[in-house]
């Protein structure tokens, strides 16, 4: 029996965080399942017990404890199975320094860059034209944080300091996104920025993963043109 089921979409930003972070981990030890957030399988009577806003993610252990929302799933496994991802106990000022970078990113990144992900991903699939005004004012908040973090990266290597934690793992689904709705610009431009972007990528669990899950979602789309 697999030691816990992690419910989710593939392509789905809020869940890669969830499975970048055991990729870091090495674990395996899971079983995914996925929901059609197309045919709104999220908002099932099945899923509404596990999530009571019909969201994803979601994990669920065999003794009964559920855990939703990415972040505290993602804190909570690295915790639970020791992933390297976390500052020790006992460094009080590193981890108040993580749960700063932690707060910047949802506060600062997170908010505009989904508003864009959504307007020029979601939008398309939906057959729906984007809202180019919303997109240009998410554009200009985004465009503020990274020219903040340029300075920032510029005294360290990582957005919590000068190792790879939980924090860096919630940045990459969206701006991958980002990089997808044509606004990679908005990193490679910047030198510091880029070269963050550039160690958190090369890193070998995130290319594995990136690489595994780019022939699983190619496996899925043919599968379906068949059909």
């Amino acid at each position: 029996m697999p030691a816990f089921t992690l419910y989710g979409s593939r392509g789905s930003t809020n869940t890669d965080r969830v499975r970048l972070t055991l990729a870091e981990g090495g674990f395996t030890d899971y079983e995914l399942v996925l929901l059609n957030l197309h045919k709104g399988e999220q908002k099932s009577k099945e899923n509404l017990e596990r999530h009571p806003w019909g969201k994803i993610p979601v994990i669920t252990f065999p003794d009964g404890f559920t855990l939703y929302e990415s972040r505290a799933i993602c804190k909570y496994l690295a915790r639970k199975y020791s992933f390297p991802l976390l500052p020790p106990d006992s460094d009080v000022e590193a981890e108040a320094l993580f749960d700063q970078a932690q707060s910047a990113e949802m506060l600062y990144f997170t908010e505009p860059a989904g508003r864009i992900a959504f307007e020029k991903f979601v939008k398309k699939f939906m057959g729906l034209p984007a809202d180019e005004a919303v997109v240009s004012d998410a554009l200009r908040s985004v465009d503020t944080f990274f020219d903040i973090t340029e300075r920032l990266l510029q005294q360290k290597d990582y957005m919590a300091g000068n190792d790879f934690t939980l924090t860096d793992i919630y940045y990459i689904p969206l701006i991958r996104r980002l990089f997808a709705c044509g606004y990679g610009d908005i990193i490679v431009r910047r030198k510091a920025v880029n070269a963050w972007w550039d160690r958190c990528m090369n890193r070998p669990a995130i290319q594995k993963f990136l690489a595994a899950d780019k022939e699983a979602m190619a496996a899925a789309a043919a599968a379906a043109a068949e059909r």
